[in-house]
């Protein structure tokens, strides 16, 4: 019989192994005697990524045959951006199908940006290694559709027009660095600043990319600077 995670996945697994690890947080390996249980999604969330990136490359590519690197380069950053692929995962119910520790469950971490993000590009992998490109490339496909219509112009990225308004006014390379980094390695927070021409930015996210375009979008107000519109969500 097809279970949930495997029709939202529109894939019978031959090794339901795999989709019971990609949908492992690590969290939920330790019992009261903190004994490990079995592998959490990690190892398959360093496969999903890889493919992640390759299905929407090619796509990106059939899709804008005229493009150069450089603007595909900016649609694919978006595209397999956390904040773009935990909404994806958010709207495709992947967090319910999570098993993660009752305690970390109270804590919200189920509904955390991060553990969205990985349990997709887990649920990817675990597509790929059980049925290989093809599956893999048919759930991409129409789970991204929306957000890939959306982008009707490749994105420009808050720090790459930091960079550009500074180096146009001679100010120097914006100069980032990490403020604080707080939390569990399954749930970090870092605090980013960014300072140009004697002013200061700051962002915060569970990454240091997502700290760093949140500084200099904050950077880019206080100076004045256009502010880039990207895909809701990013």
């Amino acid at each position: 019989m097809t279970s949930p995670i495997e029709t939202i996945l529109g894939h019978e697994f031959a090794r339901a192994d795999l989709l019971r690890e990609a949908m492992t947080h690590r969290s939920a390996l330790y019992g009261r005697r903190r004994r490990r249980a079995g592998p959490s999604n990690e190892r398959m969330e360093f496969i999903g990524d890889r493919v992640l990136g390759l299905l929407i490359a090619e796509w990106l590519v059939e899709r804008f045959p005229g493009e150069q690197e450089g603007a595909l380069a900016s649609r694919l950053a978006q595209l397999v951006s956390q904040p773009v692929v935990a909404t994806i995962a958010k709207e495709n119910g992947l967090g319910d199908a999570l098993s993660i520790a009752p305690n970390e469950d109270r804590a919200g971490v189920r509904r955390r940006a991060t553990v969205l993000a990985d349990a997709l590009e887990a649920a990817i992998g675990a597509l790929y290694t059980d049925g290989g490109l093809g599956p893999a490339r048919a759930f991409v496909r129409r789970v991204w559709a929306k957000v890939v219509e959306e982008q009707q112009e490749p994105p420009k990225n808050p720090k790459s027009v930091l960079h550009e308004w500074a180096m146009a006014r001679a100010l120097g390379l914006p100069e980032y660095a990490v403020e604080t980094h707080s939390g569990p390695p399954h749930s970090p927070r870092f605090v980013i600043n960014v300072t140009v021409g004697g002013l200061t930015g700051t962002g915060s996210a569970g990454s240091k990319r997502a700290a760093e375009q949140l500084a200099a979008e904050d950077l880019l107000r206080a100076l004045g600077a256009p502010v880039p519109r990207m895909l809701a969500g990013s």
